[in-house]
């Protein structure tokens, strides 16, 4: 039989098998005395064979593999039937199925558009949801005795104010810096790395490139940065789409070129 769908599909069609048999395993172990149970480990013995590994290690790393898939798919909504899904997995080998290739295919393709939908629309949601909480964060900070707002909507406030020259937009820049959301979460650090960072002042986001011409060399500021200074609506990971940004940051030093290897955090 040829293949009738993505292989994204493919993977999401045995997206629980290894949850299932994990259940059967464990519906097994209630019903055996407990001299009995043994554990995955403690049957690892029974893969004697290199051809026996392999065929387990195919089963084993496709559920592992996709268990992601079917948890958020639980989470948005849309229940599974395990059973049925190594009932399915167990057909295709057999090429006994249940479904002709068509109706398969119209099936998956839905399920596809469905997750698609549903995953957009909780992101939206918590685009808004980060949104409004950096606003509220901002609007507290701002009455705070030190804070200053630029006319760019970029929060500062003195920590330590050096005696050294400020940088240009065009030149390199020695830093020192830790990075949170709004929430506390740290991001980043260079602290933790235990390396002060060197890069460009004009290729890093808006909210840095503004805030560091601010500050004397051996200074120390806190920022707040609201998402249009920093990644806007772009999800990084890290940090989720619409996310104020709070960094406290030393100026260590300016170098007047730019450094063609400078590492780059914030970057655009």
């Amino acid at each position: 039989m040829k293949a009738i769908y993505k292989l994204s599909l493919v993977a999401l069609a045995v997206v629980g098998l290894a949850g299932c048999n994990q259940e059967k395993a464990e519906a097994q172990q209630a019903q055996a005395p407990a001299a009995q149970v043994q554990t995955g480990a403690q049957q690892k013995g029974a893969l004697a064979t290199q051809e026996q590994k392999e065929s387990y290690s195919i089963g084993a790393s496709l559920g592992d593999y996709m268990a992601n898939y079917i948890a958020e798919q639980e989470s948005l909504g849309m229940p599974v039937d395990k059973k049925l899904i190594v009932q399915g997995f167990t057909d295709g080998l057999a090429q006994e199925l249940l479904l002709n290739k068509d109706e398969m295919q119209s099936v998956l393709q839905n399920m596809d558009k469905t997750l698609n939908e549903k995953r957009m629309a909780q992101a939206q949601e918590l685009a808004k949801k980060t949104m409004d909480e950096g606003k509220k964060f901002m609007a507290e900070n701002a009455q705070k005795p030190g804070v200053k707002t630029t006319k760019s909507g970029l929060q500062y406030q003195v920590i330590t104010e050096g005696k050294g020259p400020k940088p240009k937009a065009t030149d390199t820049v020695i830093v020192d810096y830790s990075g949170t959301l709004v929430d506390g979460t740290e991001f980043d650090s260079s602290y933790k790395r235990g390396e002060s960072i060197t890069f460009p002042l004009d290729r890093v986001i808006p909210g840095w490139t503004e805030g560091l011409q601010l500050m004397p060399v051996g200074s120390k500021f806190k920022f707040v940065i609201p998402p249009k200074l920093a990644y806007g609506d772009r999800d990084t990971g890290s940090i989720p789409a619409n996310s104020t940004l709070v960094f406290e940051v030393e100026l260590k030093g300016i170098e007047p070129a730019h450094h063609a290897d400078a590492a780059k955090p914030a970057t655009k």
